[in-house]
């Protein structure tokens, strides 16, 4: 039998390793950037073509100003040395993946009964990860989300009436100024003198921050907002989306937006924002390399087709990034922004893993995308719904994975040692046979909703799905749709720490107001569903508008 290898040779192993997969996936992006072919035109369709497909080098230069956009004389030309010019092959001996820019892979979310569609470990994404003890002995990060957060005092502290968005972040100065720039001025002025709204009968008021403003600005985005998708880069990382599993939101998102006629146009001088179509899921399955615990590929990948489109275009140099906006619900999806930043700091990035203490996502720009795990595509709605309150038998519910910080505390203080408080890691199979995860879900008054390896979780919206009041436990999480939902009518927020005491605040909330949550639960669940043609109001449609509020509040009135 071989002696083993020293410790020290084996490090230097790993570490030549992991270089050589980034040298190797930094050429593939290259080569995958270059295998859709600059269009002339930039309304022209996007074109699928062969990631190894040879280019002339003519092929690299720049398009001629004059055919690819109608510039006004006060627009800077475009820069006359591209970024792309990279010619670069593979080296030899890297083989790429059988399906790496072929075809889109499953997503790995089963559709099991104990919850268990948590993603695998990640590597370690965090320059400095807090000590796994931290939460529970330290203050939150404030959001300034309208929460009721209940504390181990046992004290309710409703911040709805006091409750203030975000001081805006800076924004860049646009170099030139368009027709679109003075629609977003007119939008706010006319959002901040919003008519007063009651008894509408399509929103229910106490579920926003202030209806009011939510609906007039909803209006103007109705009747104002463009946005240009752009068409370069090809699949299955761009224009692909994942329809199934823990993922689905950005792949759903992608889909509606670039079918859609109404917000979208083919002239980008017309656009109020640009969307940049890639999926976050695609980069880890076609370039994130097994056991080499880095995503710099992935960074190195999107740093590449941001320098791409502003070379292309001057829609990205006019305001640094600040009018464009991308959709990643992958837990990764922040972290790899990092090697780019103006696409870090200036981005309206629409992310599931809105977390605030790790410093990527901008609370006041940056959107919390729900994360919702869709089970059947072509059904979207099918098993939505629950049993009335009176008939809700179990007090709080959780089955899932064991990982992250908060689920191991939980399951230290509540698994299996109270009756009222359902808590497993996994559904035993002699359970599920009587009851499975969704009919547990549906019958239970709270739904737990602990954060796992990030703080978000597909349970928040699952609870809503089967009208359960979620039970959010996840500090320095900024909660969906946070810049219109009043998440206090509808939800208990929960400081980590209180894990222990946490059947003693559920009981302690009185029935009445239990049953006020639960219905507005139901009331509330309109804007969290997927629909394959949108319809008003949906999670659709709320994503967009909280991109477009975003958008809208950076503009600086004079």
């Amino acid at each position: 039998m071989p002696s083993p290898l020293p410790c020290n040779l084996l490090a230097r192993r790993r570490a030549v390793t992991a270089c050589a997969a980034v040298a190797a996936v930094t050429a593939a992006a290259a080569l995958f950037l270059l295998a859709t072919p600059p269009t002339e035109d930039p309304t022209h369709p996007y074109l699928l073509a062969s990631l190894l497909h040879n280019k002339t080098s003519n092929q690299l230069h720049q398009p001629d100003s004059a055919a690819a956009f109608s510039l006004s004389p006060a627009q800077p030309p475009l820069p006359s040395t591209s970024i792309l010019q990279l010619q670069t092959n593979l080296p030899s001996g890297f083989t790429t993946v059988p399906s790496m820019f072929l075809v889109p892979s499953p997503s790995p979310a089963e559709n099991l009964d104990d919850g268990s569609m948590e993603e695998t470990e990640p590597p370690d994404l965090k320059e400095n990860p807090p000590a796994e003890s931290a939460p529970f002995l330290q203050e939150p990060i404030s959001s300034g989300s309208p929460i009721r957060r209940y504390n181990s005092n046992n004290k309710v502290h409703d911040m709805k009436d006091h409750a203030m968005l975000p001081p805006r972040p800076e924004v860049p100065v646009p170099l030139w100024s368009t027709a679109a720039d003075e629609e977003l001025i007119y939008a706010k002025k006319e959002i901040t003198i919003a008519p007063l709204v009651s008894n509408d009968p399509d929103l229910h008021a106490p579920l926003f921050r202030n209806v009011s403003v939510f609906r007039r600005s909803y209006e103007l985005m109705e009747r104002l907002l463009k946005v240009f998708v752009y068409h370069d880069g090809a699949k299955p990382i761009f224009h692909s989306p994942e329809l199934k599993g823990i993922y689905a939101s950005e792949g759903w998102f992608m889909k509606l937006m670039e079918g859609n006629q109404h917000f979208v146009v083919r002239d980008p001088n017309r656009a109020h924002l640009f969307y940049l179509p890639y999926s976050s899921r695609q980069l880890e399955h076609n370039l994130y390399v097994p056991g080499s615990n880095t995503i710099e590929p992935l960074s190195i990948f999107v740093k590449k087709y941001i320098d791409f489109i502003s070379a292309k275009f001057p829609y990205w140099n006019r305001t640094k990034g600040a009018d464009h906006f991308f959709v990643a619900c992958h837990d990764w999806g922040p972290y790899t922004t990092k090697l780019h930043d103006e696409l870090r700091k200036n981005t309206i990035k629409a992310l599931c893993n809105a977390d605030l203490s790790e410093g990527v996502f901008i609370h006041g720009r940056d959107v919390s995308l729900p994360e919702t795990f869709l089970r059947s595509p072509r059904r979207p709605l099918r098993g939505i719904g629950g049993k009335p309150a009176a008939e809700r038998s179990i007090l709080a519910f959780f089955a899932g994975q064991m990982h992250g910080r908060v689920r191991p505390v939980l399951l230290q203080y509540w698994g299996g040692k109270d009756a009222d408080m359902i808590i497993y890691d996994r559904l035993p199979h002699r359970i599920t046979r009587r009851m499975n995860y969704v009919q547990h879900m549906k019958s239970s008054k709270y739904c737990i909703c602990p954060m796992g390896y990030e703080v978000n979780s597909p349970r928040i919206v699952e609870a809503i799905y089967y009208e359960c009041v979620p039970v959010i436990i996840a500090d320095n999480f900024v909660l969906p749709f946070d810049d219109a939902l009043n998440w206090s009518a509808f939800s208990v927020v929960i400081p980590e720490k209180d894990v222990p005491k946490l059947k003693q605040i559920l009981l302690e909330i009185p029935d009445d107001q239990y049953m006020a949550m639960q219905s507005n639960v139901q009331r509330v669940q309109k804007h969290f569903i997927w629909h394959p043609n949108p319809i008003k109001y949906d999670i659709f449609h709320m994503i967009l508008h909280s991109i477009w509020y975003s958008r809208v509040n950076q503009i600086q009135i004079e």
